[in-house]
């Protein structure tokens, strides 16, 4: 005879300090240790305490909530945050990390215009891999659209899964976006597959980065996957909240999030009865 038994992985869900955009990253810390998160991604971007480690670890220790991944600063409007060298970006989200304990460095692929960049960036990720304890952890993005226009806008290109990393992310929104199996793309990344993004999509051209469930993404499937293989990487809630008309409303659905995935982040296995 068998009986069930609930498989749980040992990843860890953390929230995306991106998550309650436009309030503060300080704001992101409070909502996590609240709602019970087990940590937070600090997306770095044009907050100051964002980029600022020590505020970072105080915030940490005030709320006892443990910095798990750095977002390294790639998005257009952080193109001077931390310095125009993409390489020293890089190089001060790994110091980051190294300092608050963290254990990813989440990174875009280049811009197609970072020409340099883009042309060493393969090798270079592995150069700097090579150099720490860190994942640097590559992220799947998405060609850009504009009603029938289309725009290949990341170097090497926009599936990551296409160039040698040593460590992927997921981004479940970036998936829809792109219009890319999901689930396949978890395949080719296959055990590299190091730290995931959870979102939900549509296929829009604009990156919704909805709460799990209100999209057409495998979100459950994903994490289901999670726990029957032992995933030993975070699980990070990634969504848009901007359109929350209150405080209360946006931490109801990052609450729902959690929810969400610490239901699916579990397995219901059989095993022999003794």
């Amino acid at each position: 005879m068998a009986e069930p038994v609930v498989r749980i992985p040992d990843a860890k869900v953390a929230l995306s300090t991106a998550s309650v955009y436009p309030e503060s990253t300080a704001t992101a810390f409070e909502i996590a240790a609240r709602l019970g998160y087990d940590g937070v991604e600090v997306m770095v971007w044009t907050d100051p305490v964002s980029q600022d480690i020590e505020a970072l670890r105080r915030l940490s220790d005030y709320h006892g909530i443990p910095i798990l991944a750095v977002h390294a600063p790639c998005l257009l409007i952080t193109q001077r945050v931390w310095s125009t060298d993409p390489w020293v970006k890089l190089q001060r989200a790994r110091a980051a990390a190294e300092k608050l304990g963290a254990s990813t460095v989440v990174v875009h692929p280049p811009f197609r215009w970072q020409r340099q960049y883009a042309r060493d960036f393969v090798s270079g990720i592995w150069r700097m891999a090579n150099e720490t304890d860190v994942r640097f952890a590559v992220e799947n993005m998405y060609p850009w659209r504009y009603r029938d226009r289309e725009m290949l806008a990341y170097a090497p290109d926009w599936d990551v899964t296409k160039d040698d990393y040593r460590h992927f992310t997921i981004d479940l929104s970036h998936a829809a976006t792109s219009r890319t199996d999901a689930m396949e793309m978890v395949d080719r990344m296959g055990d590299r597959l190091g730290h995931v993004h959870l979102a939900d999509g549509k296929g829009s051209a604009k990156d919704e980065h909805l709460v799990p469930g209100r999209g057409g993404q495998p979100c459950a499937e994903l994490l289901e996957r999670l726990a029957l293989t032992g995933f030993d990487g975070h699980v990070v809630i990634e969504v848009n909240t901007r359109r929350a008309m209150s405080g209360a409303e946006r931490e109801a659905d990052l609450a729902e999030a959690l929810a969400f995935t610490r239901l699916h982040l579990a397995s219901s296995v059989r095993v022999p009865r003794r």
